[in-house]
Order: C-alpha cells, then structure tokens, then sequence
C-alpha cells in the first residue's frame, strides 16, 4: 500500500508534469511485489474509471512500459496494435485517446508508471516525452532517497560487533548526508536528516543514547565534512563528494577539531563517533 508521503511524490509529479506539458490528464500506479500496480493517484480526469485499475506486467501500455522498463506512448488508444486491450472499457469511459506511459525506475527496479494522456488522437512528440520523463526523474530521486533513509533507520538494528555491516552503515550515512544538501527545504530533506541523526546517536557512547547536542554543536556541513572523512576521503575528495571547494573542506575541519578538541583527523574521526555526531 502506498503510504501517505509516497503519494504525496507521486502527486508532485503529475502536477508538475501537467503543468510543464500542458497536457491535461496525468495519473499513476506503483508496483507491488509482483510487478503488477493498481492506479491510485490521478489529476484532470473527469471520472473514476481509473481509479484502482489492475495493471498487471505485460498487459495495455502501463503494462508494456513496466515489462520493457521504458517508455511506450499511442496516438490512438483503442486501435492501437501494438499493445494489448485489457484496459479499453475503463480508458474510453474517461475519454482517452493519445496515451504516454513512463516507467518509474529506482536502483534498476521499476517502481511504478506515470502516464499522461490527451482526449483526442494526436502524435506526442519528444518535446512531450522529455518533459515527462525530466517529471518521473524528480519523482526516482525522491523514492530513492526516501528508501535510502528507510534503510538507514532499520540499519540501527544492525549488529555493533561487525565492523563491515558498520563500515556499509557509515559510508551510507555519509552519502546520504551529501544528497541531503542537494534538495530543496522541505519534508523530504527533514525526514532524510532525521534519519541520519536517529542512527549516529543509536551509536553513542556505549549506546547510552547520549546525543551529540549535549556536549557538542557541529553545523550540518562539518558532520558532511566529518562523515566524509571518517570513510578515508582526502581534503580532494570530500570537496568533491559534497560539492564544496578544498580550502572551505579544510575550514569546516578546522571548525569541527576546534569544537571536539582534537588534533588530527583520526582523533576527529574517534570524538565524533563517542559524541553520536556520526555512526
């Protein structure tokens, strides 16, 4: 079942598709297990004919465009020969005619189809298909990073006496860090750092629970700096994983020894792991 922060992606998606297309029927399923999907969110239809619609692999263009993992459009529903026509009752009671479906595709999985659709028979074009397709990549990269931080939080029940589940857990937390500063003020981005935070604490001293913000206040770019350098990366490389220049890396590190009362970066690294600043 698609919970309420999914759909409201997903919803996101079909406005903004609907609105840089301007085309005015847009409406989406994600897939189940087996890689069948009902349609559950739609915007500028007039009935609820799609509503709750089975689709399962294979079957009508939805169908198709989730067994290819790409895109399929028609000019004309109903005469189409190139899909098969399970769906023609519900797709004519809505009044459907030009139909695009595009795959949502997360870590080489498909996770559902966006589709967008016009009441009469016209070609669309590549100006159309690039747009909806810029549309669903916003719509991937919310999933998969929302999925990324599902993992993360269940990733505090994994064993502390194996150190590889623990060093997979680091260098997770640290690239979800840095994909963090890359979107937008919002609930994604909250929900994402929260996640980040919960698990860097779970791994305070002891597991005592003690946070970071009782003995020391890091700003959200030093933990990125942190985080980064505790997987080994140089000044180079941590400047290029978070997008900051070498010379403000080292001035974030420089922030963050003050703070700890360190040293070096290994003494860094230590300080910040007893504090739960990071896992």
């Amino acid at each position: 079942m698609t919970d309420p922060a999914e759909s409201g992606a997903i919803r996101a998606a079909l406005s903004r598709l609907r609105r840089t297309t301007e085309i005015p029927v847009a409406f989406a399923g994600m897939t189940g297990e087996g890689r069948g999907f009902r349609i559950t969110e739609m915007t500028g239809t007039t009935t609820q004919a799609l509503r709750g619609l089975a689709i399962a692999p294979g079957n009508g263009l939805g169908g198709k465009a989730v067994a290819l993992a790409r895109p399929a459009s028609v000019t004309d529903y109903r005469s189409s020969r190139v899909i098969s026509h399970e769906y023609d009752a519900a797709v004519a009671a809505e009044g459907l005619r030009s139909v695009l479906a595009v795959p949502v595709v997360v870590r080489r999985r498909v996770r559902g189809v966006v589709y967008a659709a016009l009441r009469e028979s016209l070609a669309l074009g590549d100006r159309a298909l690039d747009t909806a397709a810029d549309a669903v990549r916003e719509l991937e990269q919310t999933l998969a990073v929302r999925e990324e931080a599902q993992r993360l939080t269940q990733a505090q029940q994994a064993p502390v006496e194996d150190p590889r589940a623990w060093e997979e857990v680091r260098e997770a937390h640290a690239e979800l860090r840095t994909l963090a500063q890359r979107l937008p003020e919002g609930e994604l981005r909250r929900e994402l750092l929260g996640a980040c935070g919960r698990l860097a604490t779970a791994c305070g001293p002891q597991g005592s629970g003690k946070g970071a913000e009782e003995e020391v206040s890091l700003t959200p770019r030093e933990v990125d700096v942190v985080s980064c350098v505790a997987g080994g990366g140089t000044n180079a490389a941590v400047a290029a994983r978070t997008g900051l220049k070498p010379e403000t890396v080292k001035a974030y590190l420089r922030s963050a020894m003050r703070k700890l009362g360190t040293h070096t970066r290994m003494e860094t690294v230590v300080a910040a792991r007893r504090w739960g600043i990071i896992p």
